[in-house]
């Protein structure tokens, strides 16, 4: 039987209604819901520092308040990385969220062992350099120029889910684990693949590649956007066969679109090297992969080519790198242009006369032609720039002085200068991120599987 595995979300901050009219408007085994970037690790990590109780995506538990009774009505099984850097937390908040709706006994498993953190000493001990893996530097340089390492999350593959749904759990929360792998991991465990069937364990996390955007493989971001009815648009679903294959789809009367561009744009997505899209699972070749449209909103994929894997997975590490702030002023008038140039250098010269001369500046006039560097000329008869300028430096008192200095331009710069009363601009740390592998055999994933009631214990 063909197994229907949907994505309700492709990132923090996605439509929070999205999942619940999946559910209500389509018949599928499988939820997924997809929270995690390399910049959400940050910015979960720094909730953690905050919070020790916090640090995972809380837009899950509103989520999971929205469609608990359809989880309770059918044999539904959801599968997150929502757990980010706090799996158990997680897993005990949504617990408590469960049990509100008379669902105790709803077995959930929590994937951790991707978190590295606190290991990193001890796997450095043992000869591992964690080169960057753009610049080919080792972690010590970062460590020792004083950058703290705030977190250090592997990217998991799928065996973990497969053990999770083996054992029985129908909410698996994970941490960092691939995105395709929330897909892939439902499949193994419905059709009992090998794990060394690589066309259908390729085939599969294509599947899973096409859906772990959202909205972005159903009309969203397409050229035809003004005729697709984004306000109800459907998110994707998978329709995964026995061989790898898939047909990818969307709820009947949502908005949107499913068609070969949609897909093959998604398909081409932040995938490196054509040939090798490495996942912890399978290296996939996406050049034998062969998309055909069988009706409206249904388009088939398949023909996708596998290799084993490699011994090693992604490490996403984020450090500390200083402060920063970022401000807008509108600037209006026929020479608005000029006068928004002229008021960044106004407020660098400030700067610098107060004793600070920031490491980075980006200045930026949006509405000239800016938003999109080299692009756009600035248009004819321009009467109004948002003038935006951000910048970074290690000393905190430093961006300070620049959040200060943007106000004083209403009284002290060029004419027709408007927007202050937003407010000061905010300081806040600067995470950096520093890309790198980590041998596998150094990993434990584990899984826990308890019923709400023993979670919320």
């Amino acid at each position: 039987m063909t197994l229907r595995i949907a994505n309700g979300a492709g990132f923090l901050g996605d439509n929070l209604d999205a999942p619940r009219r999946l559910l209500d408007s389509a018949q599928v085994d499988y939820l997924t819901l997809e929270y995690l970037a390399e910049l959400t690790l940050s910015i979960l990590a720094r909730q953690r520092e905050k919070d020790p109780a916090l640090g995972y995506a809380e837009d899950f538990i509103s989520v999971l308040s929205s469609i608990a009774p359809g989880l309770a009505e059918r044999s539904i099984r959801v599968v997150t990385n929502a757990g980010g850097v706090n799996v158990r937390a997680c897993a005990t908040a949504a617990a408590k969220v469960l049990i509100k709706h008379g669902l105790g006994e709803f077995p959930i498993a929590a994937v951790t062992g991707d978190d590295l953190v606190e290991r990193l000493a001890e796997l450095q001990a043992a000869g591992r350099g964690f080169e960057n893996l753009e610049t080919g530097r080792p972690l010590a340089e970062l460590q020792k120029a004083g950058k703290p390492i705030v977190s250090a999350n592997a990217y998991l593959g799928a065996r973990p889910i497969v053990e999770a749904l083996s054992g029985g759990a129908r909410l698996v929360i994970t941490g960092r684990v691939a995105d395709a792998s929330l897909t892939l991991g439902p499949a193994l465990h419905h059709y009992a693949w090998a794990w060394d069937d690589w066309p259908v364990l390729a085939g599969a996390s294509v599947a899973g590649h096409l859906i772990e955007c959202g909205a972005q493989c159903t009309g969203g971001l397409s050229h035809r956007w003004p005729h697709l009815h984004l306000a109800e648009v459907g998110y994707p679903i998978a329709e995964v066969e026995p061989d790898g294959s898939a047909t990818i789809t969307k709820p009947a009367h949502s908005g949107g679109l499913v068609n070969r561009s949609t897909v093959v744009e998604q398909l081409v997505y932040e995938i490196g090297d054509p040939a090798h899209y490495l996942t912890p699972d399978v290296n996939v070749d996406l050049t034998t992969v062969e998309v055909h449209e069988r009706g409206p909103n249904r388009v088939l994929v398949r023909g996708a080519s596998g290799r084993p894997p490699t011994d090693s997975y992604k490490l996403s590490l984020a450090y500390r790198d200083g402060f920063m702030a970022a401000g807008e002023l509108l600037v209006h008038g026929r020479d608005c242009l000029a006068k928004a140039r002229a008021s960044a250098e106004l407020v660098r010269a400030r700067v610098s006369h107060a004793g600070y001369d920031l490491a980075r500046w980006h200045v930026e006039c949006l509405g000239a032609g800016e938003g999109v560097p080299g692009v756009h000329l600035p248009p004819a008869g321009l009467r109004e720039v948002r003038l935006r300028i951000a910048v970074h430096d290690p000393r905190r008192e430093a961006v300070e002085r620049f959040a200060r200095e943007l106000a004083p331009l209403v009284t002290s710069g060029p004419p027709g200068i408007a927007g202050y009363a937003a407010g000061r601009p905010t300081v806040r740390p600067a995470f950096a991120y520093w890309p790198a592998l980590v041998p596998k055999q150094f990993l434990e994933p584990r899984v826990e599987i308890r019923t709400a009631e023993e979670w919320a214990r």
